[in-house]
């Protein structure tokens, strides 16, 4: 037998194995299809998208929680607190509590896709998810009739929104729900119902079962919060390694806004901010209040990791220095007074002293006439001296009876004075120069050459006859050339 002949030999071999393999994997796929098609649920059923309640987890951990409740309360931890068979089933129940919400967002999503059809605008009225799922597990098809005076209802939704439902629920364009369909939507409501009655009980829970892991973190910011902070840090010993910044952004959740605005969305918001302490102060004031607040919380759980301070004096501590801060925040700004300005910053000058310093004062001083002018009798109405509305008078000044300005007696301290230089220079101008008989004396305007007298009654007099007499006089006795005229020689 030739190469050639050997090599087809093998090869026809190797084709009958590989087609009785293919023959045998065919008929395995036909035995799982059939297998599959009998334990296949229906396609609409909720069981198909949420599988959470029935799951083993979350029996176990509701187990274990009913026998650790059972069991009497430990003041302390012994060794650290991870190895805790009890702290671990608290990590474990944190973790379950996210799962569930996701959960309840699917169920959501799915009893939302089904309902719409009878119930449209539903959606858009009722945005949170366990109050649309309670809402849609209690109006059902009736929508127009349940939808008014249901007390079951007011204990879901507010008194407007149900006035809004209601409205909306007559005018509404959706059709009425199959049997089958209605079925599916109320399986999926109580499925929802359900895991949210499971995530309250491990809430409960784990806030009990708070105050001996972790005392200090639970007084400042609550057995809840500290239960939530726990379980996304991973641990006590995880969150104390966190710095104050990461903490704050623990919790916070990603929202997808599909084009709408982002007025109502708050970024970088977590547990801490939606705490009860936060939510308390003024919207302005929430952010600063939260990062205060995450500051004390790394301080707080590192004191917890190392079991110190098992009474929880720290965190009393803590806390009421938040209060305290928060307080002050909200105080009112203080009155501003009205304060004088401050005395300018001078150099203090020299002051002469003594006798001229004091004569010179009182030279300077005020007048008695200006002080005349300054001063006012009461009751007695004034005269505007420039007959216009600036107030300004005369005082005192010319109040005499006559009518006339009287004025003030004059004080020498006060007079104007001239220097002895100028008095010389107005002596030296008011000097005549050669006697009365060179210069012509100057006679006043006034003088009249009229006089009356008793006597003769008109009467011309010459008013230079008295001076022509008193030259006469000074040329007969005081003459520089005439001599004595009696001389007694005895």
């Amino acid at each position: 037998m030739s190469l050639a002949d050997e090599l087809l030999a093998d090869l026809e071999e190797g084709g009958e194995d590989v087609e009785q393999e293919d023959s045998d994997m065919e008929a395995e796929v036909d035995d799982i299809d059939d297998v599959a098609l009998t334990t296949e649920k229906p396609s609409n059923s909720v069981k198909n998208v949420a599988k959470l309640l029935d799951s083993k987890e979350l029996a176990q951990i509701l187990n274990s929680i009913q026998e650790y409740s059972s069991q009497p309360r430990r003041e302390a931890v012994a060794g650290p607190v991870e190895a805790d068979p009890e702290y671990k089933l608290i990590v474990d129940a944190n973790n379950m509590t996210v799962e569930i919400d996701n959960e309840i967002n699917v169920i959501h999503q799915f009893v939302k896709d089904i309902y719409n059809k009878r119930f449209p605008e539903l959606e858009s009225l009722v945005p949170i998810p366990m109050e649309y799922i309670c809402t849609v597990k209690e109006l059902g098809n009736n929508i127009l009739e349940k939808s008014k005076n249901n007390e079951t209802l007011q204990d879901i939704l507010t008194p407007a929104t149900i006035m809004v439902v209601s409205v909306t629920a007559s005018t509404t364009q959706g059709t009425g729900l199959s049997d089958e369909d209605l079925m599916t939507v109320c399986e999926g409501c109580d499925t929802a119902v359900g895991l949210n009655d499971s995530k309250k009980k491990i809430f409960d829970y784990v806030e009990s079962r708070m105050t001996f892991i972790a005392p200090n973190l639970s007084i400042l910011v609550g057995a809840s919060i500290a239960a939530k902070l726990m379980g996304v840090a991973g641990g006590l010993t995880n969150l104390s390694k966190m710095p104050a910044c990461n903490i704050m952004l623990l919790g916070a959740q990603k929202r997808t806004l599909s084009g709408f605005s982002t007025t109502a969305i708050l970024p970088h918001t977590g547990f801490i901010y939606n705490s009860e302490t936060v939510q308390k102060l003024p919207p302005d004031l929430r952010r600063k209040g939260a990062r205060q607040i995450s500051a004390k919380t790394a301080l707080a759980a590192r004191v917890d990791s190392f079991h110190e301070s098992i009474s929880g004096k720290v965190g009393d501590d803590l806390r009421a220095e938040v209060e305290g801060k928060f307080d002050k925040w909200q105080e009112p700004p203080p009155v501003k007074t009205v304060k004088p300005l401050p005395a300018p910053i001078d150099q203090p000058r020299k002051k002469r002293g003594g006798r001229r310093a004091r004569k010179m004062k009182e030279r300077l001083g005020l007048t008695e006439l200006r002080k005349q002018a300054n001063r006012m009798n009461f009751g007695e109405i004034e005269e505007d001296a420039y007959q216009e509305d600036l107030g300004f008078s005369l005082g005192t000044m010319g109040k005499a009876k006559s009518g006339k300005v009287r004025g003030p007696p004059v004080d020498s301290k006060t007079k104007a004075r001239i220097s002895k230089t100028l008095q010389q220079k107005l002596s030296k101008q008011n000097q005549t120069w050669g006697g009365s008989t060179t210069v012509k004396k100057q006679v006043a305007g006034t003088a009249s050459s009229v006089a009356f007298t008793p006597l003769q009654g008109l009467e011309i007099v010459n008013p230079q006859a008295a001076e022509k007499k008193a030259q006469e006089a000074n040329q007969k006795y005081f003459s520089s050339t005439a001599g004595f005229l009696k001389i007694n020689k005895s």
